[in-house]
């Protein structure tokens, strides 16, 4: 062939077939503690979930603060500006709430955003609170639910 005996291609062949399955050996080990790893991984994280989900369980100041804060914004949002109203008529209430303009391509390129200011007297009832409302009222039935 080319003046290699035999011998000596057989050693070279073998040579290189056991360098190659040597580091295909090597590549399957790293990825099998690439795959332990991202087991460890996921454990690790799905306990540091469930620690987070149960934190407020075992804590009654927990729930406590949650009511404390809600029936804060509920409040100070919606029922201070009503009192002052029915209280205080004279004293103008100016609100201000997002509006949305443009007209039917809307849904399809979406409307400028416009926060309009309103002055008003009386008892006055906002999108905001209505915001407001909803979403305290989703955060109590959603946590219901999730029970």
């Amino acid at each position: 062939m080319f003046g290699l005996p035999l011998e000596l291609i057989t050693m070279l062949g073998s040579t290189v077939l056991g360098g190659v399955m040597s580091i295909w050996g090597q590549n399957i080990k790293s990825k099998q503690a690439q795959q332990e790893m991202l087991m460890q991984r996921a454990n690790f994280n799905a306990k540091q979930v469930n620690t987070a989900r149960n934190a407020g369980k075992n804590d009654k100041h927990f729930a406590w603060t949650r009511r404390l804060i809600a029936l804060s914004a509920v409040f100070a949002i919606i029922v201070l500006p009503k009192l002052v109203a029915v209280f205080y008529p004279e004293v103008s209430v100016i609100v201000g709430y997002t509006e949305v303009e443009g007209g039917f391509t809307n849904w399809l390129f979406g409307g400028g955003d416009v926060v309009k200011w309103q002055a008003a007297q009386g008892f006055v009832i906002t999108p905001l609170d209505t915001h407001i409302v909803s979403a305290i009222v989703g955060l109590y039935f959603g946590a219901g639910f999730t029970k």
